[in-house]
């Protein structure tokens, strides 16, 4: 079992996601709804630029938290796994 990985950024980045899970929403009401294409990927951009920017946060702040701790071989190695990610 890993241990919780909790960092001071994770309220914030809720918060985030709840928005961008908000956008997503609208999406599928606009479609449903028969918006204009124009209208709906609009609202898809707003949906991918809140989770690309969640993304970064959350990858920024575990970086600033591992780089603070102290290093060790499975520190350096996910610091390489999780920047793929950028």
């Amino acid at each position: 079992m890993t241990k919780p990985h909790v960092h001071a950024s994770h309220p914030a980045l809720i918060a985030r996601l709840k928005r961008a899970d908000g956008h997503l929403r609208a999406v599928i009401d606009m479609i449903e709804a028969a918006k204009p294409c124009l209208e709906i990927v609009h609202q898809m951009q707003a949906v991918e630029k809140a989770v690309a920017n969640a993304k970064r946060a959350l990858i920024h702040d575990h970086l600033d938290h591992c780089l603070d701790a102290e290093s060790s071989t499975a520190d350096r190695d996910e610091l390489k796994a999780i920047s793929r990610y950028l």
